[in-house]
């Protein structure tokens, strides 16, 4: 898969093979490589990295080639913002698709779209056609593609491998990004030195060949639908009110902007850097990126050791507080060596947040809505460092590249500070997987009717309202988390035993689908509330629909 940064978003398999259901039970958890012993998962691991050693190639090409068609700080920082603005604007919209159409078909579409990017931006740079509008209008392009691949890459994961191996399978991915990145910027600068460009951006193209024939090869299980797909726009409203309502993934948007926001400076003014300030050509640049993704790689390997003594919200903060630091390297350091040795720690503190935040993304979605959800995350991540970019290259404009640096780092050491108060490690283990609600009979032709307000009517015990109460508010961000529209809990003054329940959703088939939505968390919520019921039978539960024009 073809990313513009490091997304660590999680690939998908090929040939065939089997899949694993999100529903399917967790066996013990394996090794670190457990994830590899499935062939699935294993020819697309190895297609992306091959793959990703492209994305880091054009990196460094386009970097390097924009200080030589135009050396302005801001315009070395757009390259960065080019790449990362797609995702910002396309990730939500891609992940909606990826939800609702044929996934499979839906990647191979953009593994193409990339192919014939990366190659036309070759062509054109053989034929001494690229200028910094060509550059960043091509960046931007490719940059696309990998929105659009993206929340459909992440979505497939636990379809790939069982439930127990999905920490690794993410922690694998990850770890395959940051080989690409230690391979791809030296590789790059090599060529870059020999061949120049072109070279560079045409081996781009051919580094997708692998993910489309892995993708081509994927056979995945048929799933069967008793229901017609959502449209377009209502599932990009859903999509916004799960993420609203639920708060484990509100957690992880907001430690990923105090993170990525002051942490894009760091790549986004390396070439600078590299050019301006140690003097070294392409190839010294490469090495440097290439330390980054040598600290990365050792940071996988070492992370699930170290999460275990430190927990995610102490690591988070440890590895902000290094990549701070490694700023303020980058802002004084002028020996070529030195700054190399200590970029492995931003590799190193990089990888540690990036994987802490994606595996807390993973863990806090519902299959039904992953891939919005994922895609949701990936716009704040790439919002943040698209804005990072263009904030960060305007201030070296304006105050040079070492205050730049400075501001950075000093505001990332605040901001990390800021959003303790949002913790990790207190967050819920989460159950996720499908529990459907008793089916609801249904004819084509309710489809379309509504709005539906859905009541449910309990008897409590008045001792026990307060904690009924509670518990019930648990109970709105599960029918907001499914469709709900709004949500409201009654009681009656004329009965202080009788409480009522009351929440609307779009239509009746909205409301079908909210019982095929239901998680095994949800229905544990459910019981809990339920269990407050003091009433000789259960809770009475009507539904109301808005009558049609015709009636």
């Amino acid at each position: 898969m073809k990313q513009a940064a490091d997304t660590s978003a999680n690939q998908a398999g090929t040939a065939g093979e089997k899949t694993f259901p999100a529903s399917a039970k967790a066996a013990p958890s394996g090794s670190a490589w457990s994830p590899l012993s499935h062939p699935v998962f294993r020819m697309v691991w190895i297609a992306t990295v091959a793959s990703n050693v492209g994305t880091w190639m054009h990196d460094v090409g386009a970097s390097w080639m924009m200080t030589s068609l135009n050396p302005d700080p801001l315009m070395i920082a757009m390259v960065q913002a080019a790449g990362s603005l797609p995702m910002f604007l396309f990730a939500l919209p891609s992940g909606v698709l990826a939800d609702i159409v044929d996934r499979r078909k839906y990647m191979l579409f953009a593994q193409v779209w990339m192919l014939v990017t990366a190659a036309a931006l070759g062509v054109l740079a053989f034929g001494g056609l690229v200028t910094p509008g060509v550059l960043l209008g091509t960046t931007f392009l490719l940059s696309m593609g990998a929105a659009m691949s993206a929340p459909a890459f992440q979505a497939i994961v636990p379809d790939l491998v069982p439930k127990s191996d999905l920490p690794q399978a993410v922690a694998l991915n990850s770890l395959g990004i940051n080989i690409s990145r230690a391979i791809g910027p030296a590789l790059g600068g090599l060529i870059l030195s020999f061949a120049g460009p072109p070279a560079v951006f045409m081996l781009n193209a051919v580094s997708v060949v692998g993910v489309m024939y892995a993708l081509y090869r994927w056979k995945p299980a048929e799933k069967k639908k008793r229901l017609p797909p959502e449209h377009f726009i209502p599932a990009i409203r859903t999509g916004i009110r799960y993420v609203r309502s639920a708060p484990v993934l509100r957690i992880v948007l907001a430690r990923s902007v105090a993170f990525f926001l002051f942490g894009s400076a760091g790549w986004a003014l390396l070439p600078l850097v590299a050019r301006q300030e140690l003097g070294v050509g392409p190839g010294g640049y490469g090495l440097l990126l290439t330390s980054i993704g040598i600290g990365a790689v050792a940071g996988a390997l070492l992370l699930p050791r170290i999460r275990a003594a430190l927990g995610a919200d102490k690591l988070v903060v440890v590895s902000s507080l290094i990549f701070a630091m490694t700023m303020l390297a980058q802002a004084y350091v002028r020996h070529f060596w030195l700054l190399a040795g200590m970029l492995l720690f931003a590799g190193f503190s990089w990888i540690a947040v990036l994987s802490t935040l994606n595996v807390g993304a993973q863990r806090s979605t519902a299959n039904w809505v992953k891939a919005r959800a994922l895609a949701a995350y990936l716009t704040v991540f790439f919002g943040s460092m698209t804005a990072g970019s263009a904030i960060w290259g305007q201030i070296a404009s304006l105050l040079g590249v070492t205050t730049s640096f400075v501001i950075a780092a000093a505001g990332m050491a605040v901001a990390s500070a800021a959003v303790l108060r949002w913790r990790l490690d207190t967050s819920p283990a989460l159950d996720l997987s499908p529990a459907e609600l008793v089916s609801l009979s249904s004819t084509e032709t309710d489809h379309d009717r509504g709005p539906v307000m859905i009541s449910v009517e309990y008897d409590i015990d008045p001792a026990e309202a307060g904690p009924f109460t509670t518990a019930a508010r648990e109970l709105e961000r599960v029918r907001k988390r499914s469709g709900a529209l709004s949500w409201a809990l009654y009681e009656d003054k004329e009965n202080p035993r009788c409480y009522v329940e009351v929440f609307i959703v779009e239509s009746w088939l909205e409301h079908l689908r909210q019982h095929e939505r239901h998680t095994a968390n949800d229905q544990a919520i459910r019981t809990r509330v339920h269990a407050f019921h003091r009433g000789p039978a259960a809770p009475v539960i009507r539904h109301l629909i808005a009558p049609n024009a015709a009636s």
